[in-house]
């Protein structure tokens, strides 16, 4: 087990899952989506899997399932998911995706301010469907339904398009506010290149370009994430490093 995952004690999971309300709300987000619990962070259990009723959901913790992680596509039917399958395959399957923005940042600070900065962007191109929720430990996760995307783009069938279209309009996000990101924190810390650098758990040489501080090395949005049946925790779901709650908050 690694030295950052605590031990939870059981008895906490199974009183935390066995709440009605967070059993309902993890089976409505885990709609047309596989979901696979983790055994204390340090491995997933078997794949593919749903969750489609609440003894789903406790019969997993019996077996020592401490979290849930949620794919960002959505499948007609997530059993049939296999990693034999090929390409045109896995299209048929996929009938969207949603898009989920992954705020990885040591500080908590920045964690915010970059959360804030990347809804605050997409309200300016009049996107009103976005949740936000807390990660459960230094982060947040921003996402927009599949059902705010048109169906077609340049004529292609959106769906297919994963996992281009959220690579590129989370960079263009990224690009988007990463100049008002290092103007606010260099204004937070007094221009103190060397605290920030110490906030961000980075040396100095590699958050600055030339005499400038370069925003694109210092906004934490984690594009591993965007990539086939990658999985991120889902609401509701305990988060092991914290022993925290993966809480969805109101974007305001």
């Amino acid at each position: 087990m690694g030295e950052d995952y605590k031990k939870i004690d059981v008895g906490i999971v199974l009183r935390h899952y066995k709440r009605e309300d967070v059993q309902n709300e993890m089976i409505l987000h885990g709609e047309n989506k596989e979901v696979v619990g983790s055994f204390n962070g340090i491995g997933y259990a078997k794949r593919p899997d749903v969750i489609s009723y609440p003894r789903d959901i406790l019969e997993l913790v019996k077996q020592g399932i401490t979290s849930f992680h949620a794919s960002e596509e959505l499948w007609s039917n997530p059993l049939r998911l296999d990693p034999l399958l090929k390409k045109q395959e896995i299209e048929e399957l996929r009938i969207g995706w949603d898009l989920v923005i992954d705020i990885d940042c040591p500080h908590w600070t920045y964690s915010k301010l970059i959360a804030d900065l990347v809804i605050k962007a997409l309200r300016h191109h009049n996107i009103e469907s976005i949740s936000i929720k807390f990660s459960g430990n230094k982060g947040f996760h921003i996402g927009v339904p599949f059902e705010a995307f048109p169906t077609k783009i340049a004529g292609e069938s959106t769906s297919k398009k994963f996992p281009e279209y959220i690579r590129e309009l989370t960079l263009y996000i990224k690009v988007m506010i990463q100049d008002i990101f290092v103007k606010k924190v260099y204004e937070m810390e007094d221009g103190n290149v060397e605290k920030i650098a110490k906030n961000l758990k980075k040396e100095i040489k590699n958050i600055v370009s030339g005499k400038r501080l370069d925003g694109d090395k210092m906004v934490d949005i984690d594009t591993i994430l965007i990539s086939q049946r990658h999985l991120y925790r889902m609401p509701y779901s305990l988060h092991e490093k914290s022993g925290l709650v993966s809480i969805p908050i109101d974007p305001d």
